[in-house]
């Protein structure tokens, strides 16, 4: 089964009109992080400063620069900088350990690496180990040898650097980190199609907001929003966010570090009209106690993504914040691939419950197949194979790995590696990661995590879940679930179990039940099933 939807690209980058912006209205707001507030025009003189302070680096189009980034408004501005002068932009994310972030660097060709102050150990071990020999540039003071790229910024002009040629179509302008073994990371390309997109998904929104059409992950529609970035500005998440928020003319607040109280607090004394939450940020929240029905006047959207939701969650915060709630699916290698708008899913999620479940349809310019275990035959609605993808939103390919990215991408069509299905009207529903499915039982038959964890998280008690594939000597795996429970619950881990073969059958039927305060989390907010499977053997566990 296909789903298909076109839009047409504009000429300019997304820097030129976020730009365009930013020339208009000069002292209205841009970018907020906490006492820091910069006007359009201070916004605008400081991403000039920031493009010569790195040309003066010795940096040329087409050269790599690593940010290894916290998030702050001069990540956001030293990022659309580097752009800016016709570099590729080389995510470093926290979650990579010494080795393995050492040879991202190395890998992506890094001709400089721009870190947070609070990372600069880390920043120059990977630098030092590079054979490329990248410059460490801080952006802020910072105790190690290395260049302040801000007070470098602080002597150039405020003028827009000339001598920018265009991207070429197959030009990688963006690389974002998506993991792999150590020493050898995934490092996904992407050209300027993706940001054409994104701003055609911006300037296309529809006037009548049930119309059927594709949409993107968040779509602002007026310069008038107060969008907050919550997830990791390096993230593809985080990075969204900021550039829709930018290339519509809204505002944007970057929230340091997310922490429930906290993030309460800047929604509600910042009157943040939009954001976008990863689903364990999300369910912190709507569990603080002062996140009640009418505590958040001014949001008019929140935008769920990067991992599997619960559909008991999601319609809890429609109960919280009302209809706001629009849900989100991409991968690093394709940012954007479904999208459900939160007046579709209000409308038609009263009507058709199992929509909750689902992710949405194909957003603009993107199809969407579910193909069988060869990869090749497509498999008709309702059959659950592996999502592929086709549509500018994909990456040119993993960044200097032509073997993996022969294996990933085949004729222009992504293999996601996850598994799902599609409804007869074109709605995408996940049942798991390939790699997460626990294939268990007389007959080794599939347990899709997804399906568990969603009939967890509906049980009285239960804040957060997760379930795993452990070895077992008699049927090879078997099902471990882990769960996080409110404060004072009394969570019966048979009674769990009993439930879980009522509604899902035997197959389902967790051999040990682990109870936790909380869920380990990544950096970028997603539960940690890999801290989880490393620990399951010491974890104190119940077994029916």
């Amino acid at each position: 089964m296909i789903v298909n939807a076109q839009v047409t690209s504009e000429p300019r980058t997304y820097v030129d009109r976020i730009l365009e912006h930013w020339h208009e209205d000069e002292d209205a707001e841009a970018l907020v992080q906490g006492a820091q507030r910069l006007t359009r025009g201070e916004a605008r003189q400081r991403l000039f400063r920031l493009g010569h302070a790195l040309r003066r680096q010795g940096l040329r189009p087409g050269d790599g620069v690593g940010l290894f980034l916290a998030n702050r408004v001069d990540s956001v501005l030293v990022q659309l900088a580097v752009h800016l002068i016709g570099c590729r932009v080389v995510f470093l994310p926290p979650e990579p350990g010494p080795g393995e972030l050492a040879a991202l660097v190395e890998q992506s060709r890094a001709r400089a690496v721009v870190t947070d102050p609070l990372f600069a150990e880390r920043a120059a071990d990977a630098a030092g180990r590079s054979v490329h020999a990248p410059a460490l540039l801080s952006l802020g003071p910072c105790e190690l040898e290395c260049t302040d790229i801000l007070e470098a910024a602080a002597e150039c002009p405020a003028e827009r650097p000339d001598g920018v040629p265009a991207p070429a179509a197959d030009e990688a302008v963006t690389v974002l980190y998506t993991g792999g073994t150590l020493g050898r990371p995934k490092l996904a390309a992407h050209s300027h199609r993706l940001y054409d997109t994104l701003m055609n998904s911006v300037e296309d929104d529809p006037q009548d907001p049930h119309e059927s059409r594709a949409t993107s992950f968040m779509t602002l529609t007026s310069g008038t929003d107060r969008v907050l970035a919550a997830t990791l500005l390096t993230h593809g998440s985080g990075h969204l966010t900021s550039i829709q928020a930018l290339v519509s003319g809204s505002v944007l607040v970057v929230l340091p570090e997310f922490e429930p109280g906290a993030a309460l607090a800047v929604l509600r004394e910042e009157g943040i009209t939009a954001t976008m939450f990863v689903p364990p940020m999300l369910y912190a929240l709507l569990d603080h106690p002062e996140c009640v029905p009418g505590v958040l006047p001014a949001l008019r959207r929140v935008v769920v993504g990067g991992a599997a939701s619960s559909p008991s969650r999601l319609q809890q915060t429609v109960e919280v914040f009302g209809p706001v709630l629009s849900q989100g699916y991409g991968q690093s290698e394709a940012l954007g691939i479904a999208a459900f708008g939160a007046e579709e899913l209000a409308s038609k999620g009263a009507e058709r419950p199992e929509l909750w479940r689902s992710c949405g349809r194909a957003i603009a310019d993107t199809e969407i197949e579910i193909r069988g275990e060869s990869g090749t035959a497509t498999l008709p609605a309702g059959q659950v194979g592996e999502v592929c993808v086709r549509g500018e939103t994909v990456m040119l390919g993993y960044y200097e790995d032509p073997e993996r990215t022969a294996e990933a991408l085949r004729d222009g069509w992504l293999r996601t590696g996850d598994m799902g299905y599609l409804d007869a009207e074109g709605y995408l529903y996940l049942v798991d990661r390939a790699k997460d499915i626990i294939v268990t039982g007389s007959t080794s038959d599939n347990v899709y995590s997804r399906v568990l964890e969603d009939f967890l998280l509906t049980l009285p008690g239960v804040r957060n879940a997760a379930a795993l594939g452990v070895p077992d000597e008699e049927f090879g795996e078997a099902v471990q679930i882990f769960l996080a429970t409110a404060e004072g619950a009394d969570v019966d881990p048979d009674v769990v179990g009993a439930a879980v073969t009522a509604e899902l059958g035997d197959l389902y039927t967790p051999r040990k039940t682990v109870l936790l305060d909380r869920l380990p989390t990544t950096k970028v907010g997603k539960v940690d099933k890999k801290a989880l499977r490393a620990a399951w053997t010491s974890a104190p566990a119940h077994t029916p």
